[in-house]
């Protein structure tokens, strides 16, 4: 306050593995016991409030933790199941599919596939513990409009959102275009037209715009 500052904007405080700094989130609703807990989020919320300073906390959209209850659910529910329609998992490619599905590659250098026990991939944008969203998926729809609301009723102000650009991805997963000098964790996803800014990240954001609205 005597610094004049107005709001605060606090990174990832879930539960978390930590493979990421915190956006391998593995429960969107708590806080993580090595930071404390959500009473103590709440005194710090109220002490903020009382001094005109606005909490601003990031929502971490485009994956999960490989942590979180829905992807060990999906890795024992096995192919076909609804618990991995709510993420991306697609069969390898090659004689034998192991191969992976795409040449898509992670933000962090490599595949941006990961294979499982019984020989499906699953994609992630960034490193293999955290696991991509469908957003296409009712369930994951629902489950963010219920952490907003989570944090809205406790009195957060707002969202910061992490790697909002790709939210969205072509449902068919086609390869991406081979790009000369690409340079890991700064152009590989940048150059992949099939994720960057794809229409249904564009669905997603005016959705959470009608849900944020309300408050």
């Amino acid at each position: 306050r005597d610094l004049g500052i107005d709001a605060v904007w606090l990174s990832p405080f879930y539960p978390s593995a930590l493979a990421d700094g915190g956006y391998d989130v593995a429960d969107y609703r708590d806080v993580d016991p090595r930071l404390g807990t959500l009473a103590d989020f709440d005194d710090m919320l109220e002490a903020a409030h009382a001094r005109n300073i606005r909490v601003v906390v990031d929502l971490v959209p485009n994956h999960s933790s490989d942590q979180h209850e829905w992807f060990q659910e999906a890795l024992a529910a096995g192919r076909g199941s609804a618990a991995r329609e709510r993420y991306i998992f697609r069969q390898g490619t090659g004689p034998d599919g192991s191969e992976p599905p795409t040449d898509w590659e992670s933000v962090f250098g490599g595949s941006a596939w990961e294979r499982v026990a019984d020989g499906q991939w699953y994609l992630h944008t960034f490193t293999p513990w955290q696991p991509d969203f469908n957003w296409l998926n009712e369930d994951v729809v629902d489950y963010f409009d219920r952490m907003l609301r989570f944090w809205f009723d406790r009195g957060v102000d707002g969202f910061r959102v992490d790697a909002v650009t790709v939210v969205g991805k072509h449902p068919d997963l086609p390869d991406a275009p081979s790009i000369a000098g690409v340079v890991a964790e700064t152009d590989a996803w940048a150059f992949n037209p099939y994720t960057v800014f794809w229409p249904s990240a564009h669905d997603a954001w005016r959705h959470w715009r009608e849900v944020i609205n309300q408050y």
